[in-house]
């Protein structure tokens, strides 16, 4: 893949809630990361996502990292709903 394609498919992709170097197979990072983790492990791992990206956003990606901190609270949300 030559530079000016993969900036194109950087500009088109939604890099918060599907990036393309995430979900380059049938499994995406995340589900795959979910599976080899156990309850208590895969909250710490949310968690700690959640730390990053607020911690970060003033200083590197702003917006799009108050985004990803959202978007890894919402998950984690979605889940316990589903334990209910």
């Amino acid at each position: 893949m030559d530079i000016d394609s993969f900036k194109g498919e950087y500009e088109t992709d939604d890099l918060v809630n599907q990036p393309p170097h995430y979900n380059k197979s049938s499994l995406e990072c995340i589900d795959a990361i979910r599976a080899s983790l156990n309850d208590e492990e895969w909250r710490g791992y949310i968690k700690g996502n959640i730390l990053k990206y607020t911690w970060r956003e003033q200083y590197k990606n702003k917006d799009e990292d108050l985004k990803k901190a959202q978007w890894y609270l919402n998950r984690l949300l979605e889940e316990l709903e589903q334990l209910k």
